[in-house]
């Protein structure tokens, strides 16, 4: 394998922040995705689009960061083989894990698209919302199989210790994304349905163009039509390694819903509001995700190679590194979060309603640094 893309030796920060770095770019667009579609249809729809956009990319991203999570089986399993040198079980491992998400991403397909009102419902999503709530979680359940392959491309990519190749792909579906939004929600007012429309085909012009790259790619080992094969000992490495990190998504996921389906009781402005809020929340937390994510491949190298120290060493400075960027975003969302939330919406009302809901959040800032890196190493 490529020394650029190997964990085992060097210095481990600048090594750690090379990798990372591309990480949290790619996944910076990946937000923007979400950002893009409540901005423009906060800027040329109703509160009610709004609220639609906020209650039900809320269910798509709870269901989408299950797939994130579960798929970091893969991203840390294919790691800590190429750490052993033992590719031609790092190509099984990818085989398997694709037949694992190819029916992961239907399952939740039918989810979504049988139970759209039901989701809905649950959610309490208010009455002027609630049409275009199911809407916009039918047409983003359509597009599932394409999320997932999407998500499970970028996870083999890290594991392999390769970061830019999605960071490229991402890059250019956020703009295609961003036309799309202006397309079909400033032109052709199509509100909340347009924004799902939109995402759905950004997210496939990326798996198109991922496929391309990878075929392009010297990788350090052969795929054959032989790794193809459900084989029982590679999926439970990735299901041991992926379902635990997987839970804990999901209940923090279940959490946000819950919260959710109280405040749209409330009222369609307040609903908005929290839907604003969790964008920005979103963006705020970018650098302890990309950390959890780009320690996952580099702990993951040095456990396969034998190199506990350096793997703990690797935490120590993404702990502190993440911590500081904690201590500036607490700072930012408690005493400015108005000017964030305002990016997204021109309703004072929604505008004061988020603010008053990132106050409280800003102190997440200062403890997801240690909670996410910590997760990391655990699943060793």
């Amino acid at each position: 394998m490529d020394n650029n893309n190997s964990f085992t030796e060097g210095a481990i920060l600048p090594k750690l922040l090379k990798f990372m770095l591309p990480v949290l770019f790619a996944m910076f667009l990946q937000a923007m995705y979400g950002a893009v579609d409540l901005l423009v249809v906060g800027q040329f729809g109703s509160t009610a689009d709004v609220s639609a956009v906020s209650t039900g990319s809320q269910i798509i991203t709870t269901l989408t960061n299950l797939i994130v999570s579960f798929s970091m089986g893969i991203t840390v399993t294919v790691a800590q083989r190429i750490g052993q040198k033992r590719a031609d079980d790092a190509a099984q491992t990818i085989g398997t894990g694709l037949i694992i998400f190819a029916i992961t991403g239907v399952v939740f397909m039918v989810i979504s698209i049988i139970g759209a009102s039901l989701l809905t419902k649950t959610m309490q999503a208010p009455k002027e919302a609630f049409d275009l709530t199911v809407s916009y979680i039918r047409i983003c359940g359509v597009g599932f199989p394409v999320i997932t392959a999407y998500n499970l491309l970028g996870s083999i990519f890290r594991g392999l210790g390769d970061s830019k190749t999605p960071l490229k792909a991402v890059g250019i579906a956020c703009i295609v994304n961003i036309i799309g939004d202006l397309l079909f929600v400033a032109v052709f007012n199509l509100g909340a349905s347009g924004a799902a429309i939109a995402t759905v085909i950004a997210q496939l012009i990326s798996v198109i163009i991922s496929f391309f790259i990878i075929k392009r790619t010297k990788l350090p080992f052969n795929m054959r039509k032989s790794n193809m094969k459900l084989k029982r000992q590679y999926a439970s490495n990735i299901i041991r390694i992926g379902v635990p990190i997987a839970l804990q998504e999901f209940l923090v996921g279940i959490s946000f819903l819950v919260m959710i389906a109280i405040v749209n009781r409330i009222g369609v402005t307040a609903s908005a509001g929290v839907g604003v809020a969790n964008k920005v929340c979103n963006f705020i937390m970018l650098v302890p995700i990309s950390f959890m994510q780009s320690m996952s491949a580099f702990v993951a190298q040095n456990y396969g190679a034998g190199f506990i120290d350096r793997a703990k060493k690797a935490l120590k400075s993404g702990i502190a590194v993440s911590f500081i960027f904690g201590i500036a975003m607490f700072v930012l969302t408690f005493f400015r979060g108005d000017l964030l939330a305002g990016i997204f919406s021109n309703n004072a009302d929604t505008v004061s309603d988020a603010w008053d809901y990132l106050k409280a959040y800003a102190i997440d800032c200062l403890q997801t640094c240690f909670l996410f890196c910590l997760s990391d190493i655990l699943t060793e």
